[in-house]
């Protein structure tokens, strides 16, 4: 009789182990999916704010826009695209008196490189891409 309770308690233990080892991978899984949405929409945001700031389009607005969608990357974003994103503004900030465009096209594209790693999109082929940005009647 001692061995029929010994192995129920067993039995129900291990399913209570299961049951809950399940539920926190599950957990798990969900938080990590839920925060590459927000980087996603995060990342989106910047792109998006680096075509109101092309070269020549001098706005306070646009730089404005840019300058949260950088700040709010330092809540979400790894250190390798924090890295990569602190190279490109020191290389295209106005003070910088060597900018030149070639080098800010392979630090754009490290960036976004970095950006693609970080939400696990297939990297094939990415470091011999040179991305740009494009806007009405110009190309950066």
């Amino acid at each position: 009789m001692a061995f029929e309770i010994v192995t129920t308690v067993i039995a129900s233990s291990t399913a209570l182990v299961v049951a809950v080892v399940g539920y926190w991978f599950t957990k798990k899984r969900e938080r990590e999916a839920e925060l590459r949405k927000e980087r996603l929409d995060h990342y989106k945001e910047l792109v998006s704010s680096l075509s109101d700031i092309l070269e020549g389009d001098n706005n306070f607005q646009g730089q404005k826009r840019f300058a949260v969608a950088c700040n709010n990357l330092n809540l979400v974003a790894p250190v390798s695209v924090l890295k990569a994103l602190q190279v490109f503004q020191d290389e295209t900030k106005s003070s910088n008196p060597s900018r030149t465009l070639e080098r800010h096209d392979q630090l754009l594209s490290l960036l976004l490189v970095e950006m693609r790693r970080d939400l696990n999109i297939s990297s094939d082929g990415e470091l011999m891409l040179t991305f740009r940005l494009w806007a009405p009647g110009k190309s950066l």
